[in-house]
């Protein structure tokens, strides 16, 4: 029987890192390949025009430098998802970066995938940047074709 798929959505922050260490503790912890899902885990790179939102004269000399930095970015972070899923004995994994919003492009993966779960971490904005921002993980809640798992990292409460 097929395993169901699970893709995972990070990106540069603490809360995805935190999301899918969660999901690895939760869903992937037991006895090495026992877990019922294959694990997808998704980096959404953006480009470098909708990263600096710049056109008009100069653009073209900084794209190539935000490029650049977009993929060590890009690099850093999905060693560092491999790194996570070493350690929690998760070898199963498949990792990729793929260039686009990351409301779309977590979308677009759980239909390439044909994912029953999705995996998003929360940044916890409040109204506003959300507003501007817009929320990831509530446009995925919205349009993904599957179930979708927000995850929050826990506050820390001052003693």
């Amino acid at each position: 029987m097929d395993k169901s798929v699970m893709v995972v959505g990070i990106d540069d922050s603490d809360h995805s890192l935190y999301a899918l260490e969660w999901t690895l503790e939760h869903f992937f912890s037991t006895a090495p390949g026992k877990s019922p899902f294959k694990l997808v885990v998704v980096h959404a790179k953006p480009s470098a025009t909708t990263a600096v939102g710049l056109t008009g004269p100069g653009a073209a000399e900084v794209l190539p430098y935000v490029e650049r930095d977009l993929k060590i970015i890009a690099a850093r972070v999905m060693e560092k998802s491999k790194e996570i899923c070493a350690a929690k004995s998760v070898k199963d994994v498949i990792v990729e970066a793929v260039e686009g919003d990351p409301r779309n492009a977590l979308c677009d993966a759980v239909d390439k995938h044909n994912a029953t779960v999705l995996v998003v971490g929360s940044h916890g904005y409040g109204a506003i940047k959300r507003a501007v921002l817009g929320s990831v993980s509530d446009y995925c809640a919205h349009h993904a074709h599957c179930s979708v798992l927000i995850v929050k990292k826990p506050r820390k409460t001052a003693h």
